[in-house]
């Protein structure tokens, strides 16, 4: 039985969206276990008359909540009865359970983490990577996406490292073609670091580096990986995510705007609706926090039940698939890492 804990308050749905999410992965996966953490009067109207395995879902009280504008080293230092805290504390003192799935503070999850959790051996800096779709039907990941601002060549490599083994365990994809985020393909562009960090990763064997990759080739589905710092990696999956949501809007306000088009759209009905259903982020979880001692993946603020479904079903799989021990294995045989 693998057993998960649900951070049920933070995000902008909770609790709904997390309770109706853990009964869908519930029903989906016969050997999971989930612990929701929150306001427990709360958390039982949720789940009043649903049908669910009482069995495997139990509840713990928590009653604090850590908003998004508090300053995450004063939160996880003084909200230890929030949803987040207890849930990170029976993470790391409960040798039985295996992840945690949150869709609160950002900050406060990967400085908790950093604190209560800490680094797999090796590992400099831990890194976010979530995934989003491609225009050939396969998915990319991104990594970093938000948890380090600024780096060094080392730790480009290393997320590399992380994220390569990640693709590849958790999402089936052999040998996943990994690029490094610049300005441009040539081997020479980009400052110093994604200089060095380019010599780096083909000196590496373990990642199938394919060179540099610019921002608007991210969806062409000839990448599966691409490795950049947190600020760069944050603006370009938010870009994406952004252009994509308001080009829907715009297709959809033109259909409107005339007779015809609207005749036309009723006749691709069908194909609207798939592509917006291939767009939306909700169908792709959430970033996993690679490089912490166990499994903690962040689920976007606005998260809704299939979101934080999709969340359980990646911590689940990177459980299954022993994804931390790899890590620490792979990470191991090079040295000279620098912090």
């Amino acid at each position: 039985m693998i057993k998960i804990l649900i951070d049920c308050f933070g995000g902008d749905r909770s609790p709904q969206a997390q309770v109706e999410g853990a009964l869908m992965a519930l029903e989906a996966n016969s050997d999971l276990h989930l612990i929701l953490t929150g306001d427990e009067a709360i958390l039982r109207r949720c789940l009043e008359g649903r049908r669910y395995d009482s069995s495997r879902l139990e509840i713990v009280h928590a009653p604090e909540v850590i908003g998004c504008d508090e300053k995450p080293t004063d939160a996880i230092r003084l909200k230890r009865n929030s949803s987040m805290i207890k849930a990170m504390i029976m993470l790391r003192d409960e040798d039985d359970i295996a992840a945690m799935v949150s869709t609160g503070s950002t900050g406060a999850l990967v400085t908790g983490a950093l604190v209560r959790l800490g680094r797999i051996p090796g590992v400099i800096r831990p890194a976010f990577c979530p995934i989003l779709p491609t225009m050939n039907g396969s998915i990319v990941g991104i990594c970093d996406s938000g948890a380090n601002v600024t780096v060094t060549a080392a730790h480009l490599r290393q997320f590399a490292i992380m994220a390569s083994l990640y693709m590849e365990n958790v999402f089936g994809i052999e040998r996943p073609r990994t690029a490094l985020l610049n300005v441009g393909k040539e081997a020479e562009k980009g400052d110093d670091i994604r200089q060095e960090a380019y010599r780096l990763l083909q000196e590496t064997p373990c990642v199938n580096f394919v060179g540099n990759m610019e921002s608007r080739d991210l969806l062409s589905g000839a990448y599966d990986v691409v490795v950049t710092d947190g600020f760069s990696g944050n603006v370009l999956v938010k870009t994406t995510e952004g252009t994509a949501l308001e080009l829907l809007k715009k297709i959809k306000k033109d259909i409107y705007s005339r007779t015809l088009y609207k005749a036309g759209a009723l006749l691709m009905k069908r194909m609207f609706r798939e592509e917006k259903e291939f767009m939306n982020y909700q169908n792709y979880g959430g970033s996993v926090l690679l490089g912490v001692e166990k499994v903690v993946v962040k689920g976007h603020g606005s998260s809704n039940a299939v979101a934080v479904c999709k969340c359980i079903e990646q911590a689940y799989r990177m459980e299954v698939s022993r994804l931390g021990g790899k890590i620490a294995d792979e990470i191991a045989r090079y040295e000279h890492f620098e912090e």
